[in-house]
This record gives structure tokens, sequence and C-alpha cells, in this order.
């Protein structure tokens, strides 16, 4: 597996640890509760080596981690029952193929509108971030 030393999903740093919990390997990517849980059940899917754009998989990779993606998002909307499902690739300041998974709920938060990368707002206990990863993983 290829890795950068200066990258965040890489590394598996302090800062990343800040941001999210690691769920579980998947195919071909890692699943990540995001630990700001403004949308319950959002997450994070990170592909398993370090690439920048889903143009640089081999067609085989790229359908393997957007099946991940696929699978989590179906995941999320079925244990948490979203309204919608919002995906953020982005990349510009963290370059590691990465798909954030950010549960809608109709009339809550940021419902109609693009979400906002990190609102600091709402943290939950260790053990409701247990619980929820527990639903995750039993829903995979």
């Amino acid at each position: 597996m290829e890795k950068s030393n200066d990258c965040l999903y890489c590394q598996r740093n302090e800062l990343q640890k800040s941001l999210m919990i690691e769920i579980c390997n998947l195919s071909a990517s890692t699943l990540f509760l995001f630990k700001e849980q403004s949308h319950p059940g959002r997450c994070v899917v990170a592909y398993k080596d370090h690439v920048n754009e889903l143009f640089e998989l081999s067609e085989s990779d790229r359908n393997a981690f957007m099946t991940d993606v696929a699978k989590v998002a179906k995941t999320i909307q079925t244990v948490f029952l979203a309204k919608k499902i919002n995906y953020g690739a982005y990349s510009d300041k963290l370059p590691h193929l990465h798909f954030h998974l950010v549960p809608k709920y109709e009339g809550e938060f940021e419902f109609g509108g693009i979400f906002e990368m990190n609102p600091q707002k709402v943290y939950l206990s260790e053990a409701e971030y247990a619980e929820m990863i527990d639903k995750i993983v039993k829903a995979l």
C-alpha cells in the first residue's frame, strides 16, 4: 500500500484522530465516523492508498471504491433514516481521495443547502460514538 509521509489519512496522526474515529476497512477503503455530528451519521470513506483524484484509479479500483461509498451511504440512510446523503470530495487542502458522506434530514440543520465542512457544534460522548459505530458495523 502506497502512503504519503505528510498525509492525514496515510499517517493516522493525532490531527486525524481528533477529527474522526476509524470504524473498519472495506474492500478498497477505510471507513471513519466524523466526530463532529451536526449531521447524525456523518462518515468519511478514504481510499486505501495515497491518490488524490478519482481518475488516478484503474477502472476496477475505482469501481471497488465507489462500491464502498455506495454501501456506506445506504447504511447511513438505513441506520439514521436520512432523507438525503450529500457527498463531498474536495481534497483542496488534504490531497488524499476521500468522500464525506453527510446525511441530511428534512427540516434539520443545513437541509436544502451546502454542508459546512466542520461546523464544530455537536460532539458526542465516547459511549455515544461507540453506539453509532456499533449500529453502522452491524448494518454493513
